[in-house]
C-alpha cells in the first residue's frame, strides 16, 4: 500500500505490482464483515432423485414458507451425464442461509429428498461482504457465495463490482442472441 492505495501484492515471496486488486474475501479478511452463515451439504448419490422422472440433473427449491424459515433451501443435482461423476453417480448440493445454532439440521428436508445418500460432506461458512466500495484503496472485494444455487446474487455482485471498478453500469440486456439482419451485407 502507498498513501492508502494498493501498489503490489506479495505472493510466495514475490512482489507483483498492480494498480487495482480484484479478489474474494478470503484474500483480505480485514476488509470484509460477516453478515451471516451458509450451510452446504455435498452429497454423492448412486441414483437419480425420486419423482424427477430419472432425470440426470435438476434444481429444486424448497420455499421457506413450507418450512417456517426465513430462507429457501436450494438443491442442485448433476450427474455422470455431465462428465462430473463416475458412471451411474450423481452429485447433489443442498444449501441455505443458516438461521440456528444447528445448521446441518436446517438442510435435513433437502437431504431427505436425496436419500439414500452414499456419502455426505457438510460445511458451514461465513457469509462475507466488503467493508468499503474499494474506490479509495483500489482493492475491490466480491461478496462470498450465499446459500442460493441459481447464480442470481453472483450476477448482482458482478454488476456491482463492475460499477465500482469502472463507474459505469454493466447491462446484460441485448448481449445474448443478437442477430444482424441487414440487406447491405
Amino acid at each position: 500500500m502507498d498513501s492508502g492505495k494498493v501498489k503490489a501484492v506479495k505472493s510466495e515471496g514475490k512482489l507483483f505490482h498492480c494498480k487495482q486488486l480484484i479478489c474474494d474475501p478470503s484474500y483480505v479478511p480485514n476488509r470484509v464483515r460477516k453478515v451471516g452463515r451458509v450451510v452446504r451439504a455435498i452429497c454423492l448419490l448412486n441414483h437419480p432423485v425420486k419423482h424427477t422422472h430419472d432425470t440426470s440433473s435438476c434444481q429444486i427449491i424448497i420455499p421457506q414458507t413450507q418450512l417456517n424459515r426465513k430462507s429457501d433451501i436450494y438443491i442442485s443435482v448433476v450427474s455422470f451425464a455431465h462428465n462430473v461423476a463416475s458412471d451411474g453417480m450423481y452429485i447433489a448440493t443442498v444449501s441455505t442461509t443458516a438461521e440456528t445454532s444447528n445448521p446441518e439440521k436446517e438442510v435435513q428436508p433437502g437431504l431427505e429428498l436425496l436419500e439414500p445418500i452414499v456419502h455426505k460432506f457438510v460445511s458451514v461458512s461465513n457469509l462475507l461482504v466488503p467493508n468499503e466500495d474499494g474506490k479509495k484503496s483500489q482493492i475491490f472485494v466480491s461478496r462470498s457465495y450465499d446459500g442460493t444455487n441459481h447464480f442470481e446474487t453472483e450476477c448482482e455482485d458482478i454488476k456491482d463490482m463492475y460499477q465500482r471498478l469502472t463507474g459505469t453500469e454493466l447491462s446484460f440486456a441485448g448481449s445474448r442472441h443478437q442477430s444482424h439482419n441487414s440487406d447491405d451485407d
